[in-house]
């Protein structure tokens, strides 16, 4: 993980770059028999459980995203 990454930056915008970082390690951890060696994409479910977590700090609870919420989802084709 490149936590040296972080320099500068307010911990509100680097947390969920963390746990980004984290969840990812602890998915080619435990998937390492399967993956080969190229780039692969952060899993949906990792980010969708970051997602959670981020909100869950918040107090914010979604029950739906609505219509304009998956269009600019669903608009992404790489991130940033």
């Amino acid at each position: 993980m490149n936590l040296a990454a972080a320099e500068g930056h307010p911990a509100a915008v680097m947390d969920m770059s963390f746990a980004n970082q984290a969840l990812a390690a602890e998915f080619v951890i435990a998937s390492a028999g399967q993956l080969g060696r190229r780039v692969y994409d952060v899993p949906e479910v990792i980010d969708r459980e970051i997602a959670r977590l981020k909100l869950a700090t918040l107090g914010v609870e979604i029950d739906a995203l609505t219509e304009e919420q998956e269009r600019y989802l669903s608009s992404w084709d790489e991130g940033t």
